[in-house]
């Protein structure tokens, strides 16, 4: 039998009301920005599995390579009857592969900020594993996450170089909060894009369908029906590229002419060629990848690549020696 739903979320109208203070101040601000988590509406999250799709996107098909050649060797790693908690579950395409390997798995938790999304793929899963216990959480990852109530070890499960998306000192906060909630018997399987050629990365963020800057203006739709913005979606364009000094991908939408845009109630001016920030996909080597994993309270017990070394899934183990500083 399936638990009962674990939910964090406030109601909807708290939701818009977290998404309006968090878009007036990033556009007050200098520079402007607005926090990448609001990019996953129903449609964002639809948009992004459809950037999973394109041929210029290596990242999710080379990481599910991966783990479909080393998923046996996770789940002996784990052992049997642990619980798996997903970080950032989107479509949970990849955590089936790790259901189906892990021994007599007892529980899978994800979590995701989309509700909308995460109950859609908890359906499916109850579906397809009806005698899995599923039991999401609504939730902001970096915020407070409830205790998974299971006493089992737990495995976490962070994949899509979504840690690529946190600023480093973001990241090892990730990792600590992911620490305590794993346990000092968990351990975690983290997708890590590696750094490559910067066209490489470059077409990764600029495919020629046009999805990527779909989903970059999606957030002016979504600012525009939920906040009663009045972007013209026209006077605006997706913007990524690779700054090589930061080892990272930036994203942003660029206003394509002077213009004044109304956002919940307030008039926000923007001169051509300004840019609004909204997404960091850092890239890591391996030895950023270790300083990372320890600074989180983690070891890293194995890495896998693909044979082009594109992409890496790294097997970490709580370190027992751990105690984050003063």
């Amino acid at each position: 039998m399936n638990g009962s739903v674990l939910t964090l979320d406030f109601a909807e109208t708290a939701d818009r009301e977290e998404f309006r203070r968090a878009v007036v101040a990033g556009l007050s601000g200098s520079p402007r920005a607005i926090p990448a988590r609001f990019l996953y509406d129903a449609r964002g999250s639809a948009l992004f599995d459809e950037i999973c799709e394109l041929p210029e996107y290596y990242l999710t098909r080379t990481e599910t390579m991966i783990l479909q050649q080393r998923a046996g060797e996770i789940g002996r790693r784990a052992g049997p009857g642990c619980a798996l908690v997903e970080f950032g579950s989107g479509s949970s395409v990849k955590s089936r592969l790790l259901i189906d390997a892990l021994p007599a798995l007892a529980l899978y938790a994800p979590i995701d900020i989309s509700r909308e999304h995460l109950d859609a793929t908890a359906a499916r899963l109850r579906r397809d594993y009806p005698g899995l216990r599923v039991e999401p959480v609504c939730a902001d990852f970096m915020g407070p996450v409830p205790p998974i109530d299971h006493a089992a070890r737990r495995l976490g499960f962070f994949p899509g170089s979504t840690i690529g998306n946190l600023e480093p000192a973001e990241a090892t906060a990730f990792l600590r909060n992911a620490r305590q909630l794993l346990g000092d018997d968990g351990a975690l399987v983290l997708g890590v894009d590696l750094k490559k050629n910067p066209q490489r990365l470059h077409d990764a963020y600029n495919d020629s369908a046009g999805v990527t800057a779909a989903f970059t203006l999606n957030l002016l739709r979504r600012m525009n029906r939920e906040l009663h913005a009045t972007f013209d979606l026209a006077g605006f364009a997706h913007e990524a590229f690779y700054n090589p000094v930061e080892g990272r991908i930036e994203i942003y939408f660029r206003s394509l002419r002077d213009q004044s845009v109304m956002v919940a109630g307030r008039r926000f001016d923007f001169a051509e060629g300004e840019r609004v920030h909204t997404e960091y996909s850092y890239k890591y080597d391996a030895a950023g990848i270790d300083a990372l994993a320890r600074s989180g309270g983690f070891c890293i017990a194995r890495t896998w690549t693909d044979p082009a070394r594109l992409f890496a899934v790294v097997y970490l183990e709580a370190d027992r020696q751990f105690s984050e500083p003063e």
